[in-house]
């Protein structure tokens, strides 16, 4: 009985997780873009050459780093649709 609920909760944390691991696609999916040159310190939403998690951006508005807005208003943000050349 105890290894039944094992596998039941190791099964239902594999769903969840799995879920859990399209999140990005479904952002990108909803009328949003990437935006490089907007993140503030510790709110860019993935990793760049130097880290490899959101939420590690070491300073504000650094060119690598970049955060999901709603299509058509990067620029407007003073961002850009493409990441700084060699990166």
């Amino acid at each position: 009985m105890r290894s039944k609920r094992l596998l039941i909760r190791s099964a239902l944390a594999g769903m969840i997780a799995a879920g859990l691991g399209q999140a990005p696609l479904a952002v990108a999916d909803e009328g949003k873009e990437k935006c490089y040159g907007i993140a503030k310190a510790g709110q860019n939403d993935c990793g760049t050459a130097t880290h490899s998690c959101a939420g590690l951006a070491k300073k504000d508005n650094a060119q690598d780093e970049w955060k999901y807005v709603p299509k058509g208003t990067c620029t407007k943000l003073g961002g850009k649709l493409k990441p700084p050349a060699g990166k």
